[in-house]
């Protein structure tokens, strides 16, 4: 019943990483667009899927390089900005990292009788 030689164990494992990535970081991505969201899971889909065809589990070392960056980033890039890395407070000095504007209350609001007709 469980076999773990399977495609579908690697897709399993990739989907948990960015479940749990997104259930516990997500507020660091929370401005950005969510078909970038979507473009990164499925390209890192691909591209482990693709290692492990040929590598085989050797791939799952990739994964684990992989989780360094993102250590590095908010265990000492965010701390050294003043930010927190695992709450990403406070938001105004993070959002000027990341170049997002502070203003998110202010943003104006587009409703669907203000666009223009063609």
């Amino acid at each position: 019943m469980w076999q773990t030689n399977s495609l579908w164990f690697d897709v399993a494992i990739v989907t948990i990483f960015f479940l749990l990535g997104h259930i516990f970081l997500g507020h660091f991505e929370e401005r950005s667009p969510k078909w970038r969201k979507v473009l990164k899971y499925i390209v890192t889909l691909i591209v482990m899927l693709s290692m492990s065809v040929f590598w085989g589990r050797g791939a799952f070392t990739v994964i684990a390089f992989a989780v360094l960056p993102v250590i590095y980033v908010h265990a000492v890039l965010l701390p050294r900005k003043g930010i927190n890395g695992w709450t990403g407070e406070p938001k105004s000095t993070y959002y000027d990292f990341r170049g997002w504007s502070k203003d998110i209350f202010k943003e104006p609001i587009v409703k669907a009788n203000d666009l223009p007709v063609k």
